[in-house]
């Protein structure tokens, strides 16, 4: 049996969450295999609006299997958290949520850490979320690591309080000034560290091996998107794992000839959150409508995502590196309302027309060369089927779809579950 496998193709928060709720029902296993909480996968149905960080998105489901994978990264406080805020929905998480021995753990000074090198850097600063995820992975590449399988190891309060005491040296190394009481900070890390203990952990590899001998269906799960891949994106504005389909053979331990079907998820426009070049971005009213239609703010740190037109040259190249198979058009109802779309066909690379994604693509390197549509004034909001779109709408798609080479299969206009078109 094989693996199907959902990505983010532009800067993350495109909608992954949505649409793997969507899909779940269609799955026995639901895997996540990279990233850690500054993820906010946000799923809406009942009238009720759930974000998850760490927890993968078919926990709604009565039938579905979730895996929390190797290649993951785990804040105790925040898991419990979050596993805390599930309680009123009756979930049974703990036969439906099972987590590798393999994935790492963000220790409290993990997150001191991340907010001491970002203060360091003043101006040239990357935006991070300041969840501790850049130097656990540093950690995990370094060989220091604590995973969760050393929570079973007797030795295991001795194992953090070596590398504790190694972040607090590189803390004061640093010589800025944060504020920060670690005692009441490690107190709640091992309270939540019991609470974890209370969940199964298991040899994530293995269990996915032996599910796909027993032809269980699995979908993998990525977080952020594949221009915040650590190799492929925007670096060094990027995540700190591998975002792309790449990074699920290795955060799952699946192997590559097992991953049959992957879908793209892109918006119909394109955002992005913190520092970094963005070709398409907008500072206009227009940029300013979608981030108010779209309600473009982070949904778990809260902030102002940047807004800009489709960027084609950059989606071309997500899906190439990621071998995308089927695509997923997320707030296709955002767009509504705009006289006049825009969409980047290519780059002006240093005076040169390019339709491939470059190594730099910094404002004084590129100008996006862009094609216009006419737009659509239609609330899409209701509406069920395809042939219900406006003509505007279908035009814009047949036209992604053609230069691209890539089916568009889901249209969303809405964040309901209920608000998707299948095409």
């Amino acid at each position: 049996m094989t693996a199907d496998l959902l990505l983010g193709l532009q800067w993350g928060d495109e909608g992954k969450g949505k649409i793997v709720d969507v899909l779940t029902s269609n799955y026995d296993i639901i895997a996540r295999f990279q990233g850690g909480p500054n993820a906010g996968h946000t799923l809406e149905f009942d009238g009720i609006k759930h974000v998850l960080r760490t927890i993968p998105s078919g926990i709604f489901h009565k039938t579905a299997i979730n895996i929390i994978g190797n290649g993951v990264v785990i804040d105790p406080v925040v898991f419990q958290k979050e596993i805390e805020g599930l309680e009123k929905f009756n979930l049974d998480i703990k036969s439906k949520l099972i987590i590798s021995r393999k994935a790492h753990l963000i220790l409290p000074t993990h997150r001191l850490l991340d907010a001491a090198s970002e203060a360091s850097k003043g101006k040239a600063k990357i935006g991070s979320t300041l969840k501790g995820i850049g130097p656990t992975y540093m950690d995990k590449t370094g060989r220091n690591g604590l995973r969760v399988g050393d929570i079973e190891l007797e030795d295991f309060a001795d194992r953090y309080r070596a590398l504790a005491d190694k972040h607090e040296a590189m803390i004061e190394f640093y010589d800025v000034a944060i504020q920060y009481n670690l005692e009441e900070l490690e107190k709640e890390f091992f309270e939540a560290i019991e609470e974890i203990k209370k969940l199964d952990f298991i040899d994530s590899e293995e269990y996915l091996h032996q599910a796909q001998k027993a032809g269980k269906s699995i979908l993998c799960e990525g977080a952020q998107g594949s221009l915040l891949d650590v190799d492929f994106g925007t670096y060094p504005f990027v995540t700190s794992s591998n975002t792309t389909a790449a990074g699920a053979c290795t955060g799952l331990g699946i192997a590559p000839n097992k991953i049959k079907e992957v879908y793209g998820i892109f918006k119909a426009y394109v955002t992005r959150v913190g520092s970094g070049p963005f070709p398409t971005e907008l500072f206009d009213e227009d940029g300013a409508t979608m981030a108010r239609v779209g309600n473009e703010f982070g949904s778990v740190t809260g902030r102002q995502r940047r807004c800009g037109w489709l960027d084609l040259v950059a989606l071309k190249y997500a899906i190439q590196i990621n071998g995308v198979t089927q695509l997923m058009m997320m707030k296709g109802d955002v767009l509504s309302g705009f006289e006049t779309l825009k969409v980047c066909t290519e780059y002006n690379y240093k005076g040169k027309n390019i339709s491939h994604f470059p190594y730099n693509i910094e404002p004084e390197n590129v100008t996006p060369v862009y094609q216009d549509f006419k737009g659509w004034q239609a609330d899409l909001t209701g509406m069920t089927t395809y042939d219900e779109l406006p003509i505007e709408l279908k035009e814009y798609i047949e036209f992604i779809e053609k230069e691209v080479e890539v089916p568009i299969k889901i249209v969303s206009v809405g964040p309901d579950r209920k608000q998707t078109i299948l095409k």
